[in-house]
């Protein structure tokens, strides 16, 4: 099978079709009832009904009032290459050994040039009830894509949302890091972290490959095991396998005689500095003397980790090199994030060396998004975060829950009903429009029926809550946006995609275009989406059509 697929995705390269992220993204990926339901449809002589899907969600996460709406790209990519391959057939023929031969023949000649997909732009703010996705085409086709665009979809929308929170909590200016690689969810969850983190406003990613098949900005120096295998001064020896713009023996030197000199200055006693950690900091200043930046925290980092850093530093300076910084990775980092500064500070002041009062302090261990606004609180001197855990398993709210619902069979709609009434989903064919103040503002999400004319600019309209008859409200938009556009149709693509940096691009502009309250950590207002009187109506004798009236006894 494994042959079988590589060839197949060999000649899809060649005919120019994109391959989605992870090569598992096939039809097979997928829950076996939408199989069944599929075989159940083409006995039931439905295969040519035309459907039309919406897939959207209808909270929005981590306690907020926005999304980010991200994985549409792959979700095209998944179209371009829905087809069964032999090997699918012969594992279902084993698994529903009783169907009928014909379905077979069926399956293996389905794809999905019969589809339409219209969607919001990729990178946009989203919200409740608005469908992300229209997908049109054959009841049992669309039926089969449901689950692989719901997991395209939902994990890519909440990890770049939960990306852009920790943006809003460091504001602009403070370099997001994306370290989640040994804690995500497999190396699928990884890759994909990286990819929508980047898009919800983080500046890099440790994750090398993501930094190959993407082109993010990667960054990382070293860890704890390498301090920690140094134990003396003595363990750096010159290379002789390679040559080197630094010579050992005279660095060493030259930290040596810094090394006293600091200490005194910033009262440390020098024989309470671990010299391995000084012997791990001279090896990676020779490696790398442009870039060089150390963790402090491996021992002790007032009364080892800084002065070893500032000795090495000004010796590095000596050469003609400067250093970049420092990383903390435990401990108080608001506290020593403080001293660390106060010492580059009274090291510059002492040496004329006015440049090191700007070294870089890089902050890890286990940073939440609570732990920002604390240390934002609290007057930090942290210049970059480095994020893990948290952001790409996503801890407050492991899941977003998107949702695929049926709207229309054969122009006729559908709804389903329920005893709650705020999974009740809007019916029938629809469009998005988003409206906005003279300010640039959005003020609302309007969603209409799509044979509806479009809201005109500069007149007036009564807007609706789609399910609370009181709440209703005009508005006069100054700028009106069709959300939805086709990605996808029976010519293919229908759009050229951003790059990854345009779509982020698209995001911080988004996310502007939202008034603060919308965006604040506590209790943000919720944003308006709101149908039309005419799609208010068409809801509600929908609804009443669909509810038997009950009789007393």
């Amino acid at each position: 099978m494994a042959e079988e697929l590589s060839t197949f995705m060999e000649a899809r390269k060649e005919n120019g079709v994109h391959m989605p992220i992870n090569n598992v993204v096939q039809p097979l990926l997928t829950d076996l009832y939408q199989i069944t339901m599929a075989y159940a449809y083409w006995k039931s002589g439905k295969m040519e009904d035309q459907a039309v899907f919406d897939l959207f969600f209808r909270k929005n996460p981590f306690r907020g009032e926005f999304t980010v709406y991200a994985g549409l790209e792959e979700c095209v990519k998944f179209l371009q290459n829905f087809h069964y391959s032999s090997s699918d057939i012969a594992y279902l023929r084993g698994t529903f050994p009783s169907i009928d031969e014909g379905f077979w023949t069926y399956l293996s000649n389905i794809d999905a040039s019969q589809v339409s997909l219209h969607s919001m732009p990729e990178g946009y703010i989203v919200f409740p009830k608005t469908p992300l996705l229209r997908v049109e085409g054959p009841l049992p086709v669309v039926q089969l894509l449901e689950t692989t665009l719901l997991n395209l979809i939902n994990y890519a929308s909440l990890v770049a949302t939960n990306a852009a929170r920790f943006r809003i909590a460091v504001g602009n200016k403070i370099k997001l890091l994306e370290f989640g690689l040994r804690r995500a969810q497999g190396p699928d969850g990884a890759l994909s972290a990286s990819k929508y983190c980047y898009i919800g406003g983080f500046d890099g990613t440790s994750n090398v490959l993501a930094g190959k098949q993407f082109g993010i900005p990667v960054y990382g120096t070293h860890a704890h095991a390498f301090v920690s295998s140094f134990k003396s001064v003595e363990d750096v020896k010159e290379n002789s396998n390679g040559g080197s713009c630094i010579k050992v023996d005279q660095f060493k030197a030259l930290v040596l005689h810094w090394l006293p000199q600091v200490c005194s200055i910033l009262n440390v006693i020098e024989n309470e500095t671990n010299k391995g950690e000084l012997a791990a900091f001279i090896a990676y200043a020779v490696a790398f003397p442009t870039t060089c930046l150390c963790l402090l925290d491996t021992y002790s980092v007032i009364r080892s980790g800084l002065p070893n850093f500032l000795a090495v530093a000004l010796a590095l300076d000596d050469l003609g090199y400067k250093a970049v910084g420092v990383r903390l990775d435990s401990g108080d980092l608001a506290y020593l994030s403080k001293k660390c500064r106060a010492a580059f500070k009274t090291i510059a002041k002492e040496f004329s060396k006015s440049w090191m009062e700007s070294f870089v302090i890089v902050a890890s261990n286990d940073i939440n998004e609570d732990t920002l606004r604390s240390l934002k609180e609290q007057g930090h001197e942290i210049d970059s975060f480095g994020i893990g855990t948290h952001l790409v398993t996503c801890q407050k709210q492991p899941a977003l829950g998107c949702v695929f619902k049926l709207v229309a069979v054969n122009d006729e709609p559908r709804m389903k009903l329920s005893e709650e009434v705020q999974k009740i989903n809007l019916p029938g064919r629809k469009d998005v429009y988003r409206l906005y103040s003279a300010e640039g503002l959005a003020v609302l999400d309007l969603v209409q029926l799509t044979n509806e004319e479009p809201p005109q600019v500069g007149v007036k309209m009564m807007v609706r809550h789609p399910l609370v008859e009181s709440k209703r409200a005009y508005v006069c938009p100054h700028k009106t946006e069709l959300l939805h556009k086709q990605y996808w149709g029976p010519d293919g693509v229908m759009q050229n995609f951003p790059t990854l940096e345009e779509l982020k691009e698209r995001t911080a502009w988004s996310l502007k275009t939202l008034r603060p309250d919308i965006k604040r950590e506590l209790n943000p207002t919720p944003y308006k989406v709101s149908v039309t009187d005419t799609m208010y109506h068409f809801l509600h004798e929908l609804w009443l059509d669909h509810v038997p009236i009950g009789e007393l006894t």
